[in-house]
């Protein structure tokens, strides 16, 4: 690897105990026997049973369809490259000489599969509540994507629909702080409406929950709650 594991420890928010399981994580097939296929089968299962379980408590309202799309559109291979990417996952993947040189920290199937076998050492390193973690703060929120799905389209991309038809300044989102322990954090934002000159406040477990509270309080300001 070519950034060192502590580096990667502080961007994902876990010290691991035993960095070998990090570390198999992070080896491809190419790079010798001990790989991470195994760990991306349970981190794929453990994916799929914690963005169910964020849907279902973050959408009471929704169908079984929904939470279907939902938990779709977050645990598919491009949402998991863009988490990979974020994390610049690649710099740390231990892979043949031969994958390196064809451009394989690039390959979108390769970074995909390197986050869940990383959800799965976290897991198994730290358990339950340490992965619910590693999702709630890396892995898209489900229902963050309406627009695109099929369902009803969430709070802070119904806002800006509203605005741009208005011809209005578009909705500006403040980090006010952030409570808590790193693994029960709570994030304080600001929605200011410059056009209408109203503010609004949210918090929530992530920046992108506080911030589709505080938008879910400008519409109703707005008189477009549903």
């Amino acid at each position: 690897m070519s950034k060192p594991l502590d580096a990667l420890e502080a961007a994902i928010g876990h010290e691991f105990s035993d960095q070998s399981l990090a570390r198999r994580a992070l080896t491809h097939r190419s790079a010798r026997r001990e790989h991470n296929e195994r760990l991306e089968f349970l981190g794929d299962a453990l994916l799929g049973f914690l963005v169910a379980e964020q849907a279902w408590t973050a959408h009471p309202e929704a169908d079984e369809g929904d939470l279907t799309i939902m938990r779709s559109a977050v645990v598919k291979g491009s949402a998991l490259t863009g988490v990979a990417r974020e994390l610049e996952l690649g710099d740390f993947l231990e892979l043949g000489s031969g994958e390196a040189g064809s451009g394989g920290r690039e390959r979108d199937s390769i970074l995909a599969a390197a986050v869940e076998a990383l959800l799965a050492a976290v897991y198994l390193d730290g358990g339950m509540e340490a992965c619910r973690e590693f999702v709630r703060r890396w892995i898209p929120e489900p229902g963050a994507d309406y627009a695109s799905s099929g369902v009803r389209k969430d709070n802070k991309t119904r806002l800006q629909e509203l605005i741009q038809s208005e011809r209005r300044a578009l909705p500006d989102y403040e980090l006010l702080g952030i409570q808590g322990k790193s693994h029960q954090q709570r994030f304080e934002v600001r929605c200011l409406l410059p056009g209408h000159r109203i503010v609004t406040e949210g918090s929530g477990p992530s920046r992108r929950a506080a911030e589709q509270m505080a938008a879910g309080k400008a519409l109703a300001a707005l008189g477009r709650e549903e």
